[in-house]
């Protein structure tokens, strides 16, 4: 496997790249955890860099916003949060920001890929070559079918992806 190599700062993005967006983007814009990041999809909304995601991507961040707005509001306690969540469709009735978040990525100008049978073949090569998690493969696979090269994400694991550029966001909360 190739060794990993660092990460570049989201900041160096030059004006007119198409890059892919991964889900962690979205959703420390949308937590507010991360000012790069919004900057970045702002820069996507005017024009200034061509953002592509994935419908897989879309329903991760939906899934997560979810989780987040349930903890955030209180209805539920941090851990398994999506058990919790599953035993008590009342909570899951009163939560509605996930879902506005979510769709205000349509409107941000961000191209968003359909996910095929073909998807599934294309990905099986980054499982097996770099070690990558089935949702990663399908965007490496993606990013392969459309000639993608650059990705924002905080994902460090791309980065043992050979050919891929990546980009991360440097403000992040330590963990």
């Amino acid at each position: 496997m190739p060794p990993e190599k660092a990460a570049l700062p989201l900041t160096d993005l030059q004006a007119g790249r198409r890059v892919f967006i991964d889900a962690n983007i979205f959703i420390y814009h949308f937590t507010g955890l991360s000012q790069e990041c919004s900057s970045f999809l702002e820069r996507c909304e005017r024009g200034d860099l061509w953002g592509v995601t994935a419908v897989h991507v879309l329903l991760e961040v939906l899934h997560r916003l979810m989780m987040i707005e349930a903890v955030t509001k209180g209805l539920v306690a941090p851990g398994n949060v999506a058990k919790k969540l599953r035993n008590r469709p009342d909570v899951i009735k009163q939560l509605t920001n996930y879902q506005t978040q979510t769709e205000m990525i349509l409107e941000m100008g961000i191209e968003v890929m359909d996910l095929t049978t073909d998807s599934l073949k294309i990905s099986h090569p980054y499982r097996h070559r770099y070690g990558l998690l089935v949702n990663d493969s399908l965007i490496a696979g993606a990013m392969e079918t459309e000639g993608i090269s650059d990705i924002a994400t905080a994902d460090p694991d791309f980065t043992r992806v050979e050919g891929l550029h990546v980009y991360s966001p440097l403000d992040l909360p330590k963990k």
